[in-house]
């Protein structure tokens, strides 16, 4: 074989290890999050009327418009993948610099959702949540627990593509190698996912 072929073998090879690597990564954190939503279902059974009154303390505005957010996001990151493997790597990085945004203003409205629950003393251990009934204390639980944990892999998706970006910049990520930025897309999507189902599941209780 030449020296070409033997190249363009290892990289795909690497390529293939690569991309094998993440969706094992990203099956254990559906694992994770499965968990979690098993959790939920248990105690939304158990204690049914208890979370509907408390999910009606919930902003479903600002839930709507994150969700609105992570799906516009979702986009630009598929679009910056594209754009960088036909070559367009300008277009390319506008798109990441655009998921990061998105990311980053998903993460204030949590913010600002977070704080006026904690003004009206609906966060864990607080005495007006503590005078409430059980299924509501676990109700709000497993929101914080949820929520908290999917803000924390969004923080982390954001530094990721923070990384392609500034590699795609450089050069180092281009349309011959953009392996990494491709799992950098998935990982983005699974955080997408997840928010989908969180959405649902404490907004929109009926």
């Amino acid at each position: 074989m030449s020296e070409h072929t033997n190249r363009a073998l290892a990289e795909h090879r690497d390529y293939t290890s690569s991309k094998l690597g993440m969706w094992l990564f990203l099956f254990t954190e559906i694992l994770l999050f499965g968990g979690l939503f098993l959790v939920y279902s248990v105690y939304r059974t158990m204690h049914a009327a208890d979370f509907h009154e408390a999910a009606r303390e919930l902003d479903t505005v600002i839930g709507a418009v994150n969700t609105a957010i992570l799906l516009t996001s979702s986009l630009t990151m598929a679009i910056s993948i594209s754009a960088l493997q036909r070559g367009n790597r300008t277009l390319s990085i506008w798109m990441q610099s655009a998921t990061i945004l998105l990311g980053i203003v998903f993460l204030v409205n949590k913010y600002v959702e977070w704080s006026a629950k904690f003004h009206h003393g609906l966060y864990p251990n607080a005495p007006e949540l503590l005078e409430r009934s059980n299924g509501q204390i676990l109700f709000y639980g497993l929101y914080y627990v949820m929520t908290g944990l999917h803000g924390l892999h969004v923080v982390a998706g954001l530094a990721l593509i923070g990384i392609m970006l500034a590699m795609t910049i450089r050069g180092t990520v281009n349309s011959g190698e953009y392996g990494r930025l491709e799992n950098a897309g998935l990982y983005w999507h699974l955080v997408d996912l997840i928010w989908i189902y969180l959405f649902p599941l404490f907004y929109l209780i009926t």
